[in-house]
């Protein structure tokens, strides 16, 4: 049986990637913090499968502990300070979290066992003022914030240590990838949600900030497929999965609110304070390498994905 380590496992990505490898057959194992409050709400399902172990991507020696005792064959690495806007408000943790914690995975393979293959979660933010339309793997990097700036730092020095000490260690370069299970603070969900309460008459308007932003959104559990495929390659490299498409956040909530047949016009309102110091106004992967080598296809459609998450918050309000 082989084992796998994924590091936030809590989270949305990390819920999906979890159930994929149970499918397949694999001990998964857990990295959680240690908290006053627990979060498995996104893993409840399949809590009882898991292991968990507590480390801290700000502790190296925790992490050292938590590799060997695992014993992986895989280690995905899914925990980052994610949210964009909150990067600005706290940059050094965020640097500390999403920069210098791939290191210290990447330490502990070196120091416990060389042979474990490595998986990274690199962003589309890395693009950020893009340099040329549609982004691939060759794409110069201008992030945009330090959420971004401290993502190209985990995706370099996970090539470093490939190409430094022989490690098998795969960047996955994700464009945007949502789901029911994403964070309310994150703009698909706060669409979907909102439109699903003002639809129940909970809510009266939704306050956003660009609406001219423009992502390629698919679906988290599509791409969690892709981060596996990886790792199962004779080689490890790197690899932009997106779905191709950009859509507007203002054709967001026109799909999450017509669905719901409700004028959108009506309820949203422009706020400043949702306005960032500096947009990414444009991204758009070309996948057409994991499409080839990987043989990965994403599936739901941007359409199908907002009505997936619109349903899910009807339902999840209902029950309240």
């Amino acid at each position: 049986m082989k084992k796998a380590l994924i590091t936030g496992i809590t989270g949305q990505d990390g819920s999906y990637l979890a159930e994929l490898l149970l499918e397949e057959g694999y001990e998964v194992y857990g990295m959680v913090r240690r908290s006053s409050t627990e979060n498995f709400g996104r893993i409840e399902h399949i809590r009882e499968k898991i292991k968990f172990l507590q480390a801290d991507l700000l502790d190296q020696f925790s992490i050292v502990s938590a590799v060997k005792q695992a014993d992986p064959d895989e280690i995905y690495n899914l925990a980052a300070q994610s949210f964009v806007p909150t990067s600005w408000d706290q940059p050094v943790l965020t640097g500390e979290f999403t920069a210098m914690g791939v290191t210290r995975i990447l330490e502990a393979i070196r120091h416990v066992n060389k042979d474990i293959k490595f998986y990274q979660a690199s962003s589309s933010e890395m693009f950020g003022k893009v340099l040329e339309v549609p982004q691939k793997e060759t794409t110069p990097f201008y992030p945009r914030s330090p959420y971004g700036v401290a993502k190209v730092y985990g995706h370099y020095i996970t090539v470093n240590y490939r190409e430094s000490y022989g490690i098998f260690a795969a960047s996955g370069i994700l464009f945007n990838h949502e789901s029911p299970r994403r964070g309310l603070e994150f703009v698909t969900r706060k669409v979907s949600y909102s439109a699903a309460r003002i639809k129940l008459g909970m809510q009266n308007e939704l306050l956003m900030g660009n609406l001219d932003a423009k992502r390629d959104w698919g679906f988290a559990g599509d791409y969690v497929k892709a981060m596996h495929l990886m790792l199962k390659q004779d080689t490890p490299d790197n690899f932009v999965i997106a779905t191709g498409y950009t859509h507007s956040v203002q054709e967001l909530i026109e799909t999450a609110f017509g669905y719901l047949n409700l004028d959108w016009k009506k309820y949203v309102k422009i706020d400043p304070r949702f306005i960032r110091p500096a947009e990414v106004e444009l991204l758009i992967g070309d996948s057409s390498k994991a499409r080839i080598e990987l043989k990965w296809e994403p599936e739901v459609s941007f359409e199908g994905l907002v009505k997936m998450m619109v349903d899910a918050d009807i339902k999840l309000l209902k029950n309240k």
